[in-house]
C-alpha cells in the first residue's frame, strides 16, 4: 500500500486529497493542519495518522493525537520523520516554501499545491521531483503528451469582481472580492483570482515546470476550459473538465487513472464558451507579465508584497487597487535584486515584507 503525508489537510486541495487517499486505499501516513483543529481531529479519527503537525503551539492540547509537531519547525520535522514517498503540499503562500524544499532534499516527490513554491524559489528547486496538483498545469501536461508546442496557454475566471465597472471596483471590499461566481476556496487565492495575481503567478509556475516563456492567459469565465496547447504543426487542443481538483489530485498520486473521476463534460448544456483578453485597465498587475516571465527570479518580490497587500485590503488599509499598486511599487524599488541561492530569497523576502509594512 502506498503512502502521503498530507500537508494542508483541512483546505479544499487537502479534503479532497483525503477522498482520493480513501477511494484508491493510499495509507495517510501524516497530517498537517492550520487552525481548524474541529476538522483536523476528524481526519485524525477517520485516517489515523501515524503523525501530526499544527500552526500553533497553543492548539496542541485540542488535537487528538498523542505525537502533535508544531510551527513551521515541527513540519520540517514531521518531513523528516516520514517514511512515504510523496508528500502533498497545500499549504497556503510563502510558508510553503521550506517543506518543498526539505521534501525533495530527502528525495521525496512533492505533489504541489503551493505555487508559492515555484513563484518564489523555481530556480532553487528540483522539478523532476515535482508533480503538480493545479488544473491548469494538469491540463498543459495532459494535452502536451511529448509532441513539439510553439505556445502553451492557461485560462482564468476573471474573479469576483469581472463584471464591475472599473470606477466601482476601486471602493470593493474584502467580503465582495471573496465573493467568486464559479467555486469556493482559500481567501488568498480567491482574492489573487480577483486581481489576476494568481494567474500570473500560474505562468511563473508554468515557466518552470514546462521550461518555455511562450506562455499567456486569458478569460474563459465558465471555467470549463482550462488550458491550451498551440502545436508546432499549427493544431490546437483544449483540456476540458469540470471544477473540482479530485482530477489532477488522483493523477498525481496514482501516476494513472483510467476510470471515472468526474462526469464528462456536458457540451451541448454548457452553451457557448468565449475567451476574453486580460486587461491592464481592470487587472493592472498583469502589466508585469513579460518582464515577469523574463526575469522569473524577481517572483520573490511579486510573492512578499502580494501576501503583505492582501492582509493590508483584509485590514481596510488600501483599498482593491491599492493592492496592485504596492505590488507594482515594491515590484520597480526592488527589480535590480538577483538571489542566488535560497538564503538569498529568504532575505530578500523579509526586505520586502519590511518595505512594504514600514510608516509612509
Amino acid at each position: 500500500m502506498s503512502s502521503i503525508v498530507l500537508l494542508g489537510s483541512t483546505g479544499s486541495i487537502g479534503v479532497n486529497t483525503l477522498l482520493i487517499a480513501q477511494r484508491y486505499a493510499i495509507r495517510v501516513e501524516a497530517l498537517v493542519a492550520g487552525n481548524n483543529i474541529d476538522l483536523l481531529n476528524q481526519q485524525i479519527a477517520l485516517h489515523k495518522p501515524t503523525l501530526v503537525a499544527i500552526a500553533n503551539e497553543a492548539d496542541r492540547g485540542r488535537v487528538n493525537h498523542p505525537h502533535v509537531l508544531c510551527g513551521s519547525a515541527g513540519i520540517l520535522a514531521l518531513l523528516e520523520r516520514s517514511q512515504s514517498p510523496t508528500v502533498v503540499n497545500a499549504l497556503v503562500g510563502y510558508a510553503g516554501l521550506a517543506p518543498t524544499l526539505k521534501a525533495t532534499a530527502l528525495g521525496k516527490r512533492v505533489a504541489l499545491a503551493n505555487k508559492e513554491s515555484l513563484v518564489v524559489a523555481g530556480k532553487f528547486i528540483d522539478i523532476s521531483r515535482i508533480t503538480p496538483i493545479d488544473s491548469e498545469h494538469f491540463g498543459l501536461w495532459y494535452l502536451l503528451n511529448q509532441r513539439p508546442a510553439s505556445k502553451l496557454y492557461i485560462t482564468a475566471s476573471g474573479g469576483a469582481l469581472r463584471e464591475w465597472e472599473i470606477e466601482t471596483m476601486r471602493h470593493a471590499s474584502y467580503a465582495q472580492a471573496l465573493n467568486h461566481p464559479n467555486w469556493s476556496m482559500g481567501d488568498k487565492i480567491t482574492i489573487d483570482s480577483a486581481t489576476m495575481t494568481n494567474k500570473l503567478f500560474e505562468l511563473l509556475e508554468a515557466k518552470w515546470l514546462f521550461d518555455t516563456d511562450q506562455i499567456d492567459a486569458v478569460i474563459e469565465k465558465k471555467s470549463i476550459i482550462h488550458a491550451l496547447v498551440e502545436f508546432a504543426d499549427g493544431s490546437t487542443t483544449a483540456h476540458f473538465a469540470g471544477v473540482d481538483m479530485k482530477l489532477p489530485i488522483a493523477f498525481a498520486l496514482r501516476g494513472e487513472v483510467s476510470e471515472p473521476i468526474l462526469p464528462p463534460t456536458d457540451l451541448l448544456g454548457m452553451g457557448a464558451v468565449e475567451f476574453l483578453p486580460i486587461e491592464e485597465s481592470r487587472y493592472p498587475i498583469w502589466s508585469i507579465k513579460e518582464e515577469i516571465l523574463a526575469k522569473p527570479h524577481l517572483g520573490v518580490v511579486i510573492n512578499a508584497v502580494n501576501e503583505e497587500a492582501i492582509d493590508a485590503f483584509r485590514r481596510g488599509a488600501c483599498s482593491f487597487f491599492g493592492m496592485s499598486e504596492m505590488v507594482l511599487d515594491a515590484y520597480k524599488h526592488f527589480e535590480r535584486v538577483d538571489p542566488h541561492s535560497i538564503e538569498e530569497v529568504v532575505a530578500i523576502d523579509q526586505e520586502v515584507r519590511a518595505y512594504v509594512t514600514q510608516p509612509r
